[in-house]
């Protein structure tokens, strides 16, 4: 009887393994797609559901697709509502790895087979590289998933009589409640629903529980699966503790529902699976349920949102700093990324909108006296957080992306000090020859600030104003430093309007590589040809 315990437990900490495994091989090789269907149908509650149900069974992973959608919301490219919807399809695609361990794992028994599958999948994560590593490490995971559960069977059998129906509590309503408890104490310990799911699977085929037994218990596997994302929660962001409250309440709301209908389900999806069926009957009441929850709750998703905002209420925005970098994010590089840009995109703004207040009619220069505190911690912290970002070298794409982003920071933290010369303000607004195009750059960072025009017309617009102002400097320079000039000016002066002639010039350039890099970290280097990496 020990080594039967001892054999389960080892099939259980395989069947963790695996998951975890075959989950972070297929995050890494679906993470950009998945990005992109995220952020693309999720427009209504309605296409969040679907979205978030199709992503989840895509991955094997609710907490991956949560922590995405957390991003989004954060980076501003969902509303919460929508992301609502994302979570409720979550809990939809999670039941997912029930029906595979259900028909793969325990009807065809693939435990066998997952053997040399193995070490198949060893030999690409090995010597394999980018995708064929990737697809080594998922087969791998999938097969040691198979092995965990073959050995899970296995450890039962040996152990023949350890637990036994009349051992746990009974149908009354009690004793349905203590089972609730005793699923819900698995997925904390285990941190996995999935994996409770298979162990109530496995105890069902070998009898040692029935199937109203076993349903009481995904009720509760199916609210304890949250407690991972609370705790994870605390001390995080705002989105990310709102997520995991809605998620928290969202399971609570369904477990209630589920937990009252109980005597009624257990009969219906016994009919449904047919004779000799409970595993497909428990699967088929784990994502009924789930599905039920999701009905229940989609059409008051504006209101669900509402309290959960109420209950975890925002800090209020700090000027300058965007949404909140969530250490969490960094485990999903691409969304990190989103969030990022959008930080780099709230300094850029602060910085414009500063610089066109003081180059315009008025010379407004309370902006920049306000920038130090306004965006300084702000670039301090989204450089810390850029620091710690691990991006896989065969992930290209997103490589290219996080350039783009610290050539943004770069030419943000150096036009925010240039911004500080004081003295070249008054140059040039004493120089009739330089008021103009200063005038013309106030016009433009002030587009850029207010959307007046998208991104790529703003850029093409600056590099064409950085070509102008270029060619009157360099006749400027020439005039200035022409023989006549030191006599009437004095050289103090002279330098002081080149210093002047070269800060807009500067500045220019600084503002055009800003929004250029903002273009291609958002859409990719289509369509930036006109200007070139700096």
């Amino acid at each position: 009887m020990t080594q039967g315990i001892l054999v389960l437990l080892g099939g259980v900490g395989l069947f963790l393994l695996g998951m975890k495994t075959m989950t972070d091989a297929l995050r890494e090789a679906a993470g950009h797609r998945l990005r992109g269907l995220l952020s693309r149908f999720t427009t209504t509650p309605l296409r969040g559901v679907l979205t978030g149900t199709v992503a989840t069974a895509l991955v094997q992973s609710s907490s991956a697709v949560s922590v995405m959608t957390v991003g989004f919301v954060g980076a501003g490219l969902i509303a919460f509502p929508q992301a609502l919807g994302v979570l409720f399809g979550a809990n939809i695609g999670t039941t997912v790895t029930g029906w595979m361990v259900t028909f793969l794992g325990l009807k065809l028994e693939l435990g066998q087979i997952a053997l040399p599958g193995a070490f198949v999948a060893s030999l690409l994560a090995l010597f394999g590289r980018g995708t064929w590593s990737r697809l080594g490490r998922g087969l791998g995971g999938l097969c040691l998933l198979f092995i965990g559960l073959d050995m899970m069977q296995a450890g039962l059998e040996g152990a023949e009589g350890l637990v036994t129906p009349t051992d746990l509590p009974g149908d009354g309503w009690g004793g349905r409640l203590a089972l609730v408890g005793i699923g819900f104490a698995l997925a904390a310990v285990t941190q996995s629903s999935s994996a409770g799911v298979a162990m109530a699977l496995v105890l069902l085929g070998a009898g040692s529980i029935t199937l109203a037994q076993g349903a009481a218990m995904v009720i509760g596997l199916n609210v304890g699966t949250t407690i991972t994302a609370l705790l994870a929660s605390l001390g995080g962001s705002r989105g990310m503790q709102r997520t995991a409250v809605s998620n928290l309440l969202f399971n609570l709301g369904t477990a209630i529902v589920a937990f009252a209908l109980l005597g009624m389900a257990v009969p219906l999806v016994a009919r449904l699976a047919g004779a000799g069926e409970a595993q497909t009957a428990l699967v088929l009441f784990h994502t009924g349920f789930n599905v039920m929850g999701t009905a229940l709750f989609l059409p008051f998703t504006g209101a669900f949102a509402r309290a959960v905002e109420r209950l975890v209420p925002g800090r209020p925005p700090v000027a300058g700093r965007g949404p909140e970098l969530d250490p969490a994010l960094l485990s999903e590089p691409a969304v990190a990324l989103d969030a990022a840009q959008a930080a780099a995109t709230a300094l850029a703004t602060e910085v414009f909108a500063a610089l066109a207040a003081a180059l315009g009619p008025r010379s407004d220069l309370r902006g920049l006296s306000a920038l130090p505190d306004r965006v300084d911690p702000g670039l301090d912290e989204l450089t810390g957080f850029l620091d710690r970002l691990r991006i896989p070298e065969d992930q290209a794409v997103i490589l290219a992306r996080a350039g783009d982003v610290l050539h943004q920071v770069d030419h943000i933290a150096r036009l925010a000090r240039r911004a500080q010369k004081r003295s070249v303000l008054d140059a040039i607004a004493e120089d009739a020859l330089l008021r103009r195009p200063a005038a013309a750059l106030a016009a433009a960072l002030d587009r850029a600030v207010t959307g007046r025009e998208d991104i790529a017309k703003g850029a093409a617009r600056l590099v064409r104003l950085s070509a102008l102002i270029a060619r009157r400097a360099d006749r400027h320079r020439r005039a200035t430093l022409s023989a006549s000039q030191p006599a009437k000016l004095g050289v103090a002066e002279i330098y002081r309007r080149t210093d002047a002639i070269r800060w807009l010039e500067r500045v220019t350039e600084h503002a055009e590589r800003i929004l250029w890099h903002r273009l291609r970290a958002l859409n990719g280097p289509a369509g930036t040809e006109g200007s070139e990496a700096g």
